[in-house]
């Protein structure tokens, strides 16, 4: 099993800035990309910025130039750093890993875990 913790999320005013963490642990055996995606009130889940193991990163439009996608492959965490911040960022924010894991038995799977979510509110 995969379990992903995520922490940072909050109340911040537009313009601000809030970093977002997303630790991954179990029994993991590669990870091959690591993500954040976000989905506000009524509206679909959306990709907000995703990072790979070969350190490409993608990044949606709207957060290009704000937000910064960053990982420790040696803590199995990746980062978000949200700067500049505006009202239309408020949304719950997923973390997400793809990679390959083992199980109880020691084969391996491939794995795509998802976080709990974690709420981001932009407000004056």
């Amino acid at each position: 099993q995969v379990q992903l913790v995520e922490s940072g999320g909050g109340l911040v005013q537009p313009g601000g800035s809030l970093r977002l963490s997303c630790a991954a642990s179990g029994s993991i055996f590669s990870i091959s990309v690591m993500g954040w995606y976000r989905q506000a009130p009524g509206k679909e889940r959306e990709l907000v910025a995703a990072l790979t193991s070969g350190g490409t990163t993608n990044y949606s439009d709207s957060v290009k130039g704000r937000f910064t996608i960053s990982r420790d492959n040696a803590k199995n965490t990746v980062y978000l750093q949200m700067d500049s911040l505006k009202l239309e960022d408020t949304a719950v924010y997923y973390c997400n890993v793809e990679g390959v894991a083992t199980n109880s038995r020691g084969s391996s799977y491939g794995m795509n875990y998802w976080g709990k979510g974690t709420l981001v509110t932009v407000s004056s």
